[in-house]
């Protein structure tokens, strides 16, 4: 891929989102610029009914962008979603390093998250072995055949983001 990329994978309640939120706070004091894409297998909406620019989606648009000084977003329509290669193609070229949340079963490096209390087994070194896996995040002392980063050291996570992806 031509963007540097890293995929934060665990099961549900681990704590995904609260580690990347950290990681990309220490990158961003270290001077990188951060994408991020949060993978959801569900329906979301980020218009609100009433809002301008949800009248005009729901009047059919079928690509809808509202824009501000600060910022942009974008509403656009498809059938199926898109590859997360053409997203990254596409959106974050203007970035060091894009960190996602989800897609386990892409072929993007991983970094699984590991509750001791949340579940025994991994995603990546459980029933099925991911050779995209580069790192597992753990609360507990873990033997794997990658490195093991302490989930409550994100000063650490992050040193090992930029040495793996950014140097």
């Amino acid at each position: 891929m031509p963007v540097n990329v890293v995929s934060f994978v665990a099961k549900s309640g681990t704590g995904k989102t609260t580690l990347l939120e950290k990681v990309i706070v220490e990158l961003k004091k270290r001077g990188y610029r951060v994408g991020a894409v949060k993978h959801d297998a569900h329906q979301f909406d980020i218009d609100h009914p009433g809002k301008d620019s949800h009248r005009l989606t729901a009047a059919g648009a079928d690509t809808m962008l509202i824009s501000s000084p600060e910022k942009l977003a974008l509403v656009k329509k498809h059938a199926a979603s898109p590859p997360i290669g053409e997203l990254l193609a596409t959106y974050f070229a203007d970035v060091d390093i894009v960190v996602t949340e989800g897609f386990k079963k892409s072929t993007m490096p991983k970094i699984e998250i590991h509750r001791q209390e949340r579940s025994t087994t991994l995603l990546c070194r459980g029933e099925e072995y991911d050779p995209t896996l580069v790192a597992v995040a753990s609360d507990e002392p873990l033997d794997l055949d990658v490195p093991v980063l302490d989930l409550n050291n994100a000063a650490q996570v992050a040193d090992f983001v930029v040495e793996r992806f950014l140097r």
